[in-house]
């Protein structure tokens, strides 16, 4: 299902049937190190992050992270989407590019279209973002949608500090 559409990219919904591209995702160094591990080692574990995050999202709250695609050809090149996680207030932006298709500006046209979309569609007033504080290619990218850093914080008690960015005046046009 198409949720979204630029002028090179179209995001849609995941489905199982895109376990392949999420099982390389998650497993690239740089997820690995900004995001984290999910434990998925296997196309079936694929399939199970698949429909335990986004596809539960979707049903729960009609939105969620979207498999973002070339429209030229549907090569699948990342994810974008918004994140409603118990442990913070507001949604969040959350973004992930295969490596061969970052520096192309791929994730700030996926994520300026997401935050208008959520503004837009979903009336959201106020959208966060959280990154580690060494990831500087996220961080540059939130700078440049206009977030500003709000403050350190924890997603839990023992949890790795993050660092949370928040949309000051509004949600940026397209």
């Amino acid at each position: 299902m198409k949720i979204l559409e630029t002028d090179r990219l179209r995001l849609r919904r995941l489905s199982p049937d895109d376990a392949e591209f999420i099982f390389e995702l998650v497993n690239d160094p740089a997820w690995l190190r900004y995001i984290g591990d999910k434990n998925v080692r296997t196309l079936d574990d694929a399939r199970g992050y698949i429909l335990k995050g986004p596809v539960e999202m979707y049903h729960r709250l009609g939105f969620g992270l979207y498999l973002t695609e070339l429209k030229d050809n549907a090569v699948p090149v990342g994810i974008c989407g918004l994140i409603k996680r118990d442990t913070l207030e507001d949604v969040d932006i959350g973004f992930a590019f295969l490596p061969e298709f970052r520096a192309k500006g791929y994730a700030h046209e996926s994520a300026a279209a997401t935050m208008a979309y959520g503004r837009d569609v979903l009336g959201l007033k106020r959208i966060v973002a959280i990154t580690t504080p060494d990831n500087d290619a996220s961080i540059r990218l939130l700078e440049k949608l206009g977030f500003r850093f709000e403050k350190p914080i924890r997603l839990c008690g023992d949890a790795a500090e993050l660092s949370l960015y928040a949309t000051m005046y509004g949600v940026p046009d397209t």
